[in-house]
């Protein structure tokens, strides 16, 4: 139980901190999709499914092709955020 409750409290934590930082986020992931529209970043609001949802939607991508995008840039702003 007590896990539980750890794990959602981290959980709040990184909501908030993306919910803080979704101006510049939502900046960047323009830039490198530039085929996604305002409305398709208001539908995400930070969530990494629905991301990759409209990345398979406007580009015609594969599932898989999506997610891995998505991890990608995921990945990068790990590294970024980290330096």
């Amino acid at each position: 139980m007590r896990a539980s409750f750890a794990h959602q409290r981290e959980f709040a934590m990184n909501k908030d901190i993306i919910s803080g930082k979704w101006t510049q986020l939502k900046g960047r992931m323009q830039a490198k999709w530039g085929g996604l529209t305002d409305d398709d970043f208001d539908v995400v609001e930070g969530n990494a499914k629905y991301l990759s949802g409209k990345l398979q939607e406007r580009y015609g991508w594969d599932r898989d092709r999506a997610e891995r995008e998505v991890r990608d840039f995921e990945a990068s702003l790990r590294t970024d955020y980290r330096e």
